[in-house]
């Protein structure tokens, strides 16, 4: 029986029960234009012609961290941290052919059948450690992501081994491995940036939880109704992403003035050899305000399918989230309270995802 697209229980069962997702929506035979269930309200969508080219330079170079230059990148890191909360480093440390490994191995899990994939659905694994899924949660919300996403969360490596597909465990494991021991680096100097001095067992309950998602956006008819992810900040410590030369992801200016419908977006453009890193709302919350979590979006395209692989460091769940006491002597005044990761995560799963509802829990 032909798929009908306008039929919400047959879209449902094709896309998210049988695993087929967007990318088996596109490439099933007739689609030309976008189904009503993907088509966002006016205020949701995106035009890439409101975004500007940044002004700024976004590109660091880690390889100076440990050099003479140590104090200038630091300034640079803290400076986008401050400002836009979205940097790209090069010379990070992680081998470029292993960038081209991880793309190569998402292409491969998203070219798989659709009952392979389905294996993954949260509904039938019943497997914390994977999740294959679209839009985040399809069964509730009434505008679903032009995009499919894996995520593999990170306990052990045996546990990996165990879990994670034949097609790209062991070059995740490899991506989480390799790029570790930068995001310390990068966290170590914005704290340190900051006046407070953590030794890596300190850090390590800021950055003690890791999930990796490997996400693909699939060419759209009607790119102009659609998005592939909203509004949204993150809200671990630091996310460190691989993104393909695509583009589509754009950042929000931070500004008092900037209100919604005046909002202003800068595109973060592929760079050969970068990778994307941004501010959570926890390093906000730590920084007591000084450093901003940025509002992101990804937009979708008619010409050429995306994909991203963002590793999220995130806290352990346990670990308690405040501003650093050292800030708040100096500043006078705590802008957050302290809540454990838990509790914080959990108030944001009550909510829709968008914009930056969930740090409201955590303020003053």
């Amino acid at each position: 029986m032909a798929l009908s697209f306008n039929d919400e229980n047959s879209l449902f069962n094709f896309v998210v029960k049988e695993g087929n997702g967007v990318k088996g929506l596109v490439e099933y035979s007739g689609l030309t234009e976008v189904p009503p269930r993907f088509i966002q309200p006016p205020n949701e969508r995106f035009d890439k012609q409101q975004a500007a080219p940044s002004s700024e330079n976004m590109i660091i170079d880690l390889s100076e961290l440990d050099g003479p230059n140590h104090d200038q990148v630091v300034k640079a890191l803290a400076h986008a941290a401050e400002t836009l909360g979205f940097f790209q480093v090069v010379n990070h440390g992680v081998p470029l052919e292993l960038l081209d490994s991880l793309k190569t191995a998402t292409h491969q899990f998203f070219d798989q059948p659709a009952e392979k994939k389905a294996t993954y659905l949260k509904e039938v694994s019943n497997n914390p450690m994977v999740m294959y899924a679209t839009s985040f949660v399809p069964e509730k919300e009434k505008v679903w992501m032009w995009r499919d996403f894996f995520k593999m969360t990170y306990t052990n490596d045996a546990d990996a081994l165990e879990f994670w597909p034949d097609e790209c465990k062991e070059v995740v494991l490899e991506y989480i491995k390799t790029s570790t021991e930068m995001v310390k680096k990068l966290l170590q100097a914005l704290i340190g940036n900051l006046g407070v001095k953590l030794n890596d067992s300190g850090l390590d309950p800021f950055i003690g939880s890791k999930s990796v998602h490997m996400i693909f956006y699939p060419t759209c008819p009607n790119p102009e109704l659609t998005i592939g992810v909203k509004k949204h900040s993150d809200m671990g410590t630091l996310t460190m992403l691989l993104q393909d030369d695509v583009g589509g992801l754009y950042v929000k200016k931070a500004g008092e003035n900037l209100s919604s419908g005046n909002e202003e977006w800068v595109e973060v453009p592929p760079t050969p050899g970068a990778l994307v890193i941004n501010v959570g709302d926890v390093l906000q919350i730590l920084s007591n305000g000084k450093y901003k979590s940025a509002e992101h979006i990804v937009r979708t395209t008619s010409t050429a399918s995306r994909l991203s692989i963002p590793i999220f460091n995130a806290p352990v769940p346990v670990a308690k989230i405040g501003p650093f006491p050292e800030l708040v002597a100096r500043d006078g005044v705590a802008r957050y309270k302290e809540v454990t990761y838990k509790e914080y995560t959990n108030n944001i799963m009550q909510k829709p995802h968008g914009g930056k509802m969930a740090l409201e829990f955590a303020s003053v």
